[in-house]
């Protein structure tokens, strides 16, 4: 739950900073000077690209939930080992023999949305968040 009211709260942040930003872009697009309708245009552009971002942000992260809380429900989650680092990641010997387990199965049911979750939770709490956010987005897609 903390995690939710974390994302609403910056969410919130980046909607007034994008407000913010946008306003500025038409009071130097009304400035009449070259300088200030060219610096008015890039600052219209940028709040496009912040609201897209965090539009795709927030679409992720609630279709990722929502398997996430789906696979939970069956009982089909990754069991945590024993020993985690403090900071709740695997140790590293876990790290390696889990994410080899894990991607040998998404490997094998290369279909299976549960199986490429499962593997990003997984390369997630080794620290691979590039390769969990590419195995869970791998999710989405085949869960649709």
């Amino acid at each position: 739950m903390g995690s939710r009211i974390g994302v609403a709260v910056m969410a919130v942040l980046l909607v007034l900073y994008i407000a913010l930003v946008g306003w500025r872009a038409v009071v130097l697009l009304g400035s009449g000077q070259a300088l200030g309708i060219t610096m008015g245009v890039a600052l219209l552009v940028m709040p496009l690209i912040g609201a897209w971002a965090l539009a795709r942000e927030l679409q992720f992260g609630l279709a990722a939930d929502r398997l996430g809380r789906t696979l939970d429900a069956e009982g089909g989650m990754p069991a945590a080992p024993e020993h985690l680092r403090s900071n709740g990641r695997l140790l590293p010997e876990d790290a390696d023999r889990l994410v080899a387990e894990y991607g040998s199965a998404a490997a094998a049911e290369p279909e299976d949305w549960r199986a490429q979750y499962r593997l990003g939770v997984v390369q997630d709490a080794a620290g691979h968040r590039k390769d969990a956010r590419a195995a869970i987005r791998a999710a989405i897609r085949l869960a649709r």
